[in-house]
């Protein structure tokens, strides 16, 4: 019996196209499929929304002096088109469970209305409203029509998202002192926000933006670790919709200005053929490798990955040819669904778009954009290359064989030739592009954008007519019979065009170092270009069908290009809108300090117990919400806590390794059963269980879990302070212990592994991730010298060299904390002039040290040191030998079990 036999026997049978199509939809753009003049309607909305995207991106509204927003404003029009959309596109689901929640939200937030206005007063509003959305749950929401009451929500949730807009001369002269329309308002915008939570993104998300909102208002019958002082209905109203401390706030800023244009980029990049591209590529590299298929699957969904902002979708684009071709290949149904899900979710960890928590943490970190991708560049590299490895080791174990080679390889020598010559030709044109650019710029001013387009587009039509000299590439149907894979040449040369928006946008972003928003908007640009044109020059030089019919056909695609992105974009939308009412809460209530005492309290202080805590919770709150709102909530809860917590316990964690800690974890829950969304989606694609594909994805992503524990403690990973020669070193080892942790938890390396080898193998990963662990055991780091020698201690450092300082004082609350402060030594001739540079006056008082002043402004100030501060302990750098001496030992244990394996590689059979 076949596997699929045997999958379809039990119960589990792969869904058709039509039926992942109407998956992706429910997920991601909506489930509803009215009738035509209805869905042409709808498309119309979400075009303009592109449009008006692209407008306010653009530099057009400053030169002509029309259209102009500022970011209030077009945070108003985003949402309103969300919300509009989300009522048109997304039935109501009818589950028990959603019935009561979908009806008990409005009518608690209306009786909450009537008791904070002492009455029913100009109530009546609300009143209808929460009427209108009960009607509208227990008529029903039929997905092939849209009701009346429908349409009417979604009118009445736009008109309240652009009242900001409207009111916002009138909202700017009453900071503060909300009047009652405005509560009116602000109470049914957040009834019809949560609800078109509901619809779209499920009832996870809405269940916690619930239970903060009713924490504002319950805070003096909490527990007294959590409680806080009674809010009106007025100030949290004010505070969640009238300002920008709640809904309107920086997530969903960072949506309007900079999710939404990289995600309609990636749409238009899908409409031009792009996706088919990189899966093509990918199988005519990898198809022929032992489990080729896999392995081409995870390099696709990595490039797909550069443009995608969702799992599941990529998922089910990538894992629709893929998976078939890998269980041909010898993979269960389990684990070909398995391998789709680790890539396709690690392709939200992939920069540039990372899910849209990239530009999250531009706004959160308060770092540039650029410095994210660096930080969040090598992790995600390490995690793919041990994801195609791990499918090697399962090919290994299995003896599985890849597809046919559609032409015989060349001798390595030529190979290497033909690689070496490759990358010189890169390189040269990488320096050639670099320094014209350079020159053109100073050379013709105003001029110099327009003399760069000439210079795209003529590239762009060579790369183009190329192509058309290749085979058209067509997507395979993989259940039929595979006789040979692509050749490589011919099909890379089919869409080299495809990488110049990409180029554009990596340009913009790393040597412009443009805004994202600018940057995304000018790459998407330039694919509008190309999807108008591409139809009609490719009909040119290959001589096949009509110039108009192209051109008719280019515009088709532009169109379903634009509708796409918008559609993507409801969703996260939504979610960034609705994760503002719970940083809203967080920030009204001072929840933060509160929880910072619960998680020290269940840690105990400890700082792994507290990162364990943490993971936990992402990965309960990632079961339901999606990875964008489990980014924002997790780390507006958690980021400063770890901060906080670490640096009590003597461990100064970067800002930006927390964030990407939190993220990873959030993706993690796309995973993890029992919700794994993204392992219902492969199993609906493979046909297999999808509890079981659920469990060999989250063992196939245990790397991924590995990964931010390592770069918490070792933040060379993120590459911070590390040079380019330092950050090659570090890349190779950390890529190899990541392969070895890989063989350590698939059970094989060179042959199976014995319980003893996997032991030392792991030991050999955790030595290479982090040797300054066993360094510090054998010569430690830091002297330390008493208090009252600090102006010694500061006079023996070097400058720039970092000096701690175990503090004990209060918290902002009172409470006695200690803690540890790190100072850079500055310049000065003495001991005592450094400690004035860096705005420290101390004095000794019976033996203590306490700090007398801090400067304002001062290095001191900002490392939290304060006045009547004492100084219990003070660490100096002492001389150590290098940390990578650690790799020594390591390596030469890794060459004894290279050597007991390869006795048993040859005589070892691979088993399945």
């Amino acid at each position: 019996m076949t596997d699929q036999d045997q999958t379809q026997a039990a119960g589990q049978v792969a869904l058709n196209q039509s039926e992942l199509d109407e998956l992706v939809a429910s997920s991601d753009t909506g489930g509803r499929s009215p009738s035509l003049p209805v869905a042409r309607f709808i498309t119309i909305v979400a075009i303009f929304w592109s449009l008006f995207q692209l407008w306010i991106a653009s530099p057009i509204p400053f030169m002509v002096g029309f259209g102009v927003f500022n970011d209030t404003e077009a945070r108003a029009f985003h949402l309103a088109f969300a919300l509009f959309l989300a009522y048109a596109a997304y039935p109501a689901a009818r589950t028990p469970f959603q019935l009561l929640l979908g009806i008990g939200i409005p009518i608690l937030l209306a009786f909450l209305f009537i008791i904070g206005i002492g009455g029913l007063g100009a109530g009546w509003w609300i009143i209808l409203v929460a009427a209108a959305v009960v009607a509208a749950i227990v008529m029903g929401s039929p997905k092939h029509w849209v009701p009346p009451w429908e349409w009417a929500l979604a009118i009445v949730g736009a008109i309240t998202s652009l009242y900001i807009f409207f009111a916002y001369d009138g909202i700017a002269s009453r900071v503060g002192a909300p009047i009652t329309q405005d509560l009116v308002i602000s109470v049914i915008g957040m009834i019809l926000l949560l609800e078109a939570t509901r619809r779209a993104l499920g009832p996870a998300l809405t269940i916690v933006a619930s239970v903060f909102l009713a924490y504002t208002f319950l805070g003096p019958y909490m527990p007294g670790i959590i409680a806080h002082s009674a809010k009106s209905l007025g100030v949290v109203a004010n505070h969640q919709w009238i300002t920008t401390e709640g809904v309107f706030g920086i997530a969903l800023g960072v949506s309007t200005s900079f999710v939404f244009l990289f995600v309609l980029f990636g749409s238009l990049l899908d409409k031009a053929g792009a996706g088919n591209y990189f899966i093509q590529v990918a199988f005519s590299l990898m198809g022929h490798m032992r489990g080729g298929p896999a392995k081409a699957a995870v390099v696709s969904s990595a490039m797909t990955g550069l443009i995608s902002g969702s799992s599941i979708a990529n998922v089910v684009t990538t894992g629709t040819f893929t998976i078939p071709l890998m269980k041909r290949v010898g993979f269960s149904s389990e684990k070909a669904g398995a391998v789709e899900v680790a890539s396709s979710v690690n392709g939200q960890i992939m920069p540039p778009v990372m899910g849209a928590a990239a530009f999250l943490m531009v706004e959160y970190v308060g770092i540039p954009y650029f410095d994210v991708v660096k930080h969040a560049f090598l992790p995600a590299v390490i995690s793919y290359v041990a994801l195609v490895y791990i499918v090697h080791l399962e090919a290994m174990k299995a003896n599985m064989q890849g597809l046919p080679r559609a032409v015989e390889p060349k001798p390595l020598v030529a190979w290497l030739i033909s690689l070496a010559f490759t990358i010189a030709v890169i390189c040269a044109l990488s320096f050639g592009v670099y320094y014209t650019m350079g020159w053109i710029r100073p050379a013709f001013g105003k001029a110099a954008p327009w003399i760069v387009f000439g210079g795209l587009t003529v590239v762009y039509i060579a790369l183009l007519y190329v192509a058309c000299k290749q085979p058209r590439l067509k997507m395979e149907d993989p259940n039929a019979p595979v006789t040979k894979l692509p050749p490589p040449g011919p099909t890379i040369r089919a869409g080299l065009h495809f990488l110049l928006p990409v180029v554009v946008l990596v340009w913009a972003l790393m040597v412009d170092r443009k805004s994202p928003g600018l940057s995304a908007f000018w790459a998407a640009a330039f694919m509008i270009f190309i999807l108008v044109t591409q139809r009609p020059l490719e009909a040119m030089f290959r001589g096949e069908g009509s110039v108009a019919g192209a051109v008719s056909r280019g515009v088709r695609e532009l169109l379903e290009g634009l509708e796409a992105g918008a559609r993507n974009m409801i969703g996260i939308g939504i979610a960034t809108a609705t994760a503002g009412i719970i940083v809203g809460a967080v920030s009204q209530t001072g929840v933060g300090s509160a929880l910072a005492d619960v998680v020290e309290v269940l840690s105990g202080g400890n700082i792994m117990a507290i990162l364990v805590l943490t993971a936990i919770l992402s990965l309960i709150l990632g079961m339901g919400l999606p990875t964008t709102a489990n980014y924002i909530v997790v780390s507006a809860l958690l980021a400063p806590v770890i901060v906080t917590l670490g640096q009590q316990n003597g461990l100064i964690v970067p800002l930006i390794a927390v964030h990407l800690f939190v993220f990873y974890f959030g993706i993690m829950a796309d995973v993890t059963p029992p919700v794994g969304l993204a392992s219902f989606a492969a199993a609906a694609v493979s046909g297999g269980d999808p509890i079981r594909t659920g469990v060999v994805a989250f063992f196939y992503s245990l790397r991924t879990a590995a990964l931010p524990f390592l770069f918490i403690f070792n933040t060379d990973l993120l590459l911070i302070d590390v040079g380019w020669a330092q950050g090659i070193f570090v890349f190779i080892t950390a890529t190899l212990a990541m392969l070895l942790f890989a063989a350590a938890t698939q059970g094989w390396f060179l042959a199976r592994n014995r319980i003893y080898e996997t032991l030392a193998l792991l030991l050999i990963a955790f030595t290479l991730f982090r040797p300054g662990f066993w360094m510090d055991m054998v010569a430690p780091p830091f002297n330390n010298v008493p208090p009252a020698q600090i102006e010694q201690a500061m006079a023996a450092t070097e400058v720039g060299q970092d000096i701690r300082l175990t503090i004990d004082g209060l918290n902002a609350v009172g409470d006695p904390v200690t803690f540890t402060a790190v100072l850079a030594v500055p310049e000065g001739d003495t001991g005592a002039d450094r400690l004035m540079t860096a705005g420290i006056e101390y004095l000794d008082n019976g033996g203590k040290i306490m700090i007398d002043n801090v400067a304002f402004g001062s290095a001191a100030q900002a490392a939290g040191l304060d006045w009547d501060q004492e100084i219990v302990a003070v660490q100096t750098p002492a001389s150590q030998p290098t940390k990578y001496l650690m790799y020594l030992p390591a390596l030469l244990l890794l060459a004894l079990v290279v050597v007991l394996q390869r006795r048993r590689a040859y005589t070892q059979p691979a088993k399945a």
